[in-house]
């Protein structure tokens, strides 16, 4: 009987042991999908607000802890400057700026679209786009080679879209002297 008891005791025990274990390895199961979780709606969200679909830039920059914010503002400088090239904002240019915003996940009537419509009626200060640069050298030390690449390219297919807006002839799409200067000084700033 007392072998019984010592069996049924072990038993109980061993049970004990192994629902701990499996609660200990649950809360650890639910932790990383709560982090997970948590991850994807930080990595939506800068794609929402930069328009950025890559992946890996994605992580990079949530990795780096930068907001969607920060993010907006890295992916909507350039095309405010590139509108800005030829000393005026074009009809054409200006709805391309909007709508590459609004696809970035800029809404109307948000505190960047706002920011925005400013940048479009009034020049921002060259400090604004030195800021800019400044942003993207010191990325230089933070993005492997090939997300640095991936963002320059989003980024400047994004402003020359902009800068093809108001330029051309029959649907051709012709970029002014000043929009290349300004896509020039955009790459070259990843350059650094």
């Amino acid at each position: 009987m007392a072998g019984r008891v010592k069996t049924e005791l072990l038993g109980d025990r061993g049970r004990a042991l192994e629902d701990a274990f499996f609660a200990h390895h649950e809360r650890k199961m639910i932790e990383r999908a709560r982090q997970a979780a948590e991850e994807r709606s930080i990595r939506e969200a800068l794609a929402a607000a930069s328009g950025i679909q890559d992946e890996a830039v994605l992580d990079t920059l949530a990795g780096l802890g930068l907001s969607a914010e920060t993010v907006a503002a890295l992916a909507l400088v350039p095309l405010v400057e590139v509108a800005w090239a030829d000393h005026a904002v074009h009809d054409d240019e200006h709805a391309a700026v909007l709508r590459a915003a609004e696809e970035s996940g800029v809404a109307p009537g948000s505190p960047a679209r706002q920011l925005l419509d400013e940048w479009l009626d009034e020049r921002p200060s060259p400090a604004l786009l030195e800021a800019w640069k400044s942003y993207v050298a010191a990325l230089d030390g933070v993005l492997d080679a090939a997300t640095r690449t991936a963002l320059r390219d989003d980024l400047l297919r994004r402003a020359r879209h902009v800068a093809e807006a108001a330029g051309g002839f029959l649907g051709m799409k012709k970029v002014s002297a000043g929009e290349q200067k300004m896509l020039d000084a955009l790459e070259q700033a990843f350059s650094v």
